[in-house]
C-alpha cells in the first residue's frame, strides 16, 4: 500500500529569464514500511524535495499525497497541524528547544495538540533509544548524538505515517552515526515506520530498501536493492 504519492512535482525560484528550477516533474510512491534513501550532488533538488513533501514549502506544481491526503490542499493552519502529527522530521542540527527537558521536548508534538502522552509508549521509545535517565536533562547537557536520539523520539512520539531525516548522522562522528542509523533501521523494521532518509553518504544510502537519487531537479535513478 503506497503511504507517499508524488505526482509531476516541481519547484520554481524567481521568475522570467532568472528562475532557477529546483525541481522538475519528480513523480515517485513510497510503500508503507518502505526505507528509502535519497541521494544527489549539492544543488541537485534533493533538500528541496525533502521540504516539499515535509509539508515546508509549497511546489509549483504537482501533488504530494500523504496516506492519501493531498497535503497542499489544506490550508496553512491544516497543514501545520497535519504535518506535526503525520509527518516527523529529523534534522542534521536536531532542532531542539534548548529550555525544554529531554522529555519536554519528545512530548512537544502531543502538548501542542492537547493530546495526552501514552505514558507505555513514551517508556518504550525513551527505553529503545537509550534516553531513560536523561528525561531530566537539558539539550546542553547530551552529547550530539544523545540529542540526535531526542530528535528521533520527537519524530517518532505521534506515530506517523512517514519519518524524513535530513542528513541525520551529518553532524555525528563514526561511532554515533553507526549508532543512529541502526536505531532507524530498528524503528522502520521493528513497527514498519516508513523512513525517507536525504544523505550523501553512499554507505548509508546502501542501507536502505531502495535509492533514489535527484539529478538537476529530476530523478536520475529509482532502484530497489532489497525487495
Amino acid at each position: 500500500m503506497s503511504i507517499l504519492r508524488i505526482e509531476h512535482l516541481s519547484k520554481r525560484y524567481g521568475k522570467g529569464d532568472t528562475a532557477v528550477k529546483a525541481l522538475d516533474d519528480v513523480s515517485f510512491t513510497v510503500e508503507k514500511g518502505e526505507f528509502v534513501a535519497i541521494i544527489g550532488p549539492s544543488g541537485s533538488g534533493k533538500s528541496t524535495l525533502l521540504h516539499l513533501l515535509g509539508g515546508v514549502d509549497r511546489p509549483s506544481n504537482g501533488k504530494v499525497l500523504v496516506d492519501n491526503t493531498d497535503i497542499y490542499q489544506l490550508n496553512e493552519t491544516q497543514l501545520a497541524i497535519f504535518r506535526r502529527r503525520q509527518i516527523g522530521l529529523i534534522y542534521q542540527f536536531y532542532n531542539l528547544i534548548p529550555i525544554l527537558t529531554v522529555e519536554e521536548n519528545m512530548t512537544l508534538p502531543l502538548l501542542l495538540d492537547e493530546h495526552k502522552v501514552d505514558k507505555k509508549q513514551f517508556n518504550e521509545i525513551s527505553s529503545t533509544l537509550g534516553l531513560t535517565d536523561r528525561l531530566n536533562h537539558l539539550p546542553n547537557q547530551l552529547s550530539g548524538g544523545q540529542q540526535q536520539r531526542v530528535s528521533i523520539g520527537r519524530a517518532l512520539i505521534s506515530n506517523p505515517a512517514i519519518i524524513l531525516a535530513d542528513e541525520p548522522t551529518g553532524n555525528l562522528d563514526s561511532k554515533n552515526s553507526g549508532e543512529i542509523m541502526e536505531l532507524l533501521k530498528m524503528f522502520n523494521k521493528t513497527y514498519n515506520q516508513t523512513l525517507i532518509v536525504i544523505t550523501h553518504d553512499e554507505r548509508i544510502a546502501l542501507q536502505a530498501d531502495r535509492v533514489i537519487e535527484i539529478n538537476d531537479g529530476k530523478v536520475a535513478r529509482d532502484e530497489v536493492i532489497r525487495p
